[in-house]
């Protein structure tokens, strides 16, 4: 069996990432799974243009998710932290690094590793 492309191996663990955190949150519907597969399609060029960029493509992708998810539909996730106030979607922090999380950004709490939300 030939080994799998490591350009291929980090597009397929940040779509099973960010599904999973889109089924944990009751959101994976097929236009929203749609989504994922233009964020995916659309990170395959950039990260084929800067392979080095790899290890940032979990963290893109969840972006490009919440981005559009936010056109369409509104904020997502919302944060699970703050009770009271408008509610607020979580960020990806690192923007733009390795081991990407979901963070609160108005109480500096991380919530979880991207594709490990509950």
């Amino acid at each position: 069996m030939d080994d799998i492309d490591p350009l291929e191996q980090s597009l397929h663990a940040a779509r099973a990432l960010v599904l999973a955190d889109l089924v944990a949150r009751k959101v994976a519907m097929a236009e929203v799974v749609s989504m994922v597969e233009d964020a995916v399609a659309h990170r395959r060029w950039w990260v084929e243009q800067w392979p080095e960029g790899r290890a940032y493509v979990a963290g893109l992708v969840a972006q490009d998710v919440q981005d559009a998810l936010l056109e369409r539909y509104g904020r997502w996730p919302l944060c699970p932290v703050c009770s009271s106030g408008d509610p607020h979607a979580l960020d990806v922090e690192p923007e733009m690094g390795p081991d990407p999380h979901w963070v609160c950004g108005k109480q500096g709490v991380v919530v979880a590793p991207v594709g490990g939300l509950t």
